[in-house]
């Protein structure tokens, strides 16, 4: 039981202290930090892996699996988003007539 107490505090205070920092951000930062939010899911994706690789249990295996698809989607709209950002601060290209 204390364990999920825990566990539950350090889920809400990363809440709070997520929300703060987010909010604070300036728009000019955004694409860096997708940037470091996709990395960080690459990191989620490996770990993902060798829990659903394991063979201690099958709920590891399913959780591992799920895990495995939320990071991808999370990974593959990040480079969307990313890419989407990046492409507003391009010049446009003139065509002269």
């Amino acid at each position: 039981m204390d364990t999920l107490i825990t566990g539950l505090t350090i889920f809400v205070l990363a809440l709070f202290a997520g929300f703060e920092i987010i909010t604070k951000v300036p728009p000019t930062l955004h694409t860096p930090l997708m940037s470091g939010a996709n990395a960080i899911s690459g990191i989620t994706i490996v770990g993902a892996l060798l829990a659903a690789g394991s063979e201690r249990d099958g709920i590891s295996s399913w959780l591992g699996l799920a895990a495995i698809l939320f990071a991808t989607v999370n990974v593959v709209g990040g480079f969307l988003v990313t890419h989407r950002m990046l492409s507003m601060f391009q010049r446009k290209s003139r065509t002269d007539s």
